[in-house]
């Protein structure tokens, strides 16, 4: 396509890969809140004796930090993709929005 016939967007279909970003995003969170109770639950009980667990909660903790590394990019996506279809319904083509 030469720069001559212009940009289209499918905006049904951007709007909803946001959504999916955004879906994916929440669950994202969900599961590193459940894993930092389980992290929380797993050292107190190696507080009472159970050794284990306490390996097991570190190992929680260091995969913890890349789920939500994860889920904050899925939001950050949405919120893009959500811009991106907003300015071009508006017909803003200055790239005043990261994917436009």
């Amino acid at each position: 396509m030469d720069s001559q016939q212009g940009v289209y967007m499918d905006t049904d279909a951007v709007r909803g890969m946001a959504k999916n970003f955004g879906a994916i995003g929440d669950v994202l969170q969900a599961v590193n809140k459940a894993m930092e109770t389980l992290s929380n639950v797993l050292k107190a009980t190696a507080f009472v004796g159970m050794v284990g667990g306490l390996a097991v909660a570190h190992y929680i903790d260091s995969i913890r930090p890349q789920i939500e590394d994860i889920a904050e990019k899925c939001e950050e996506f949405n919120k893009d993709l959500d811009a991106s279809v907003e300015a071009y319904e508006r017909g803003d083509e200055l790239g005043s929005t990261r994917f436009h």
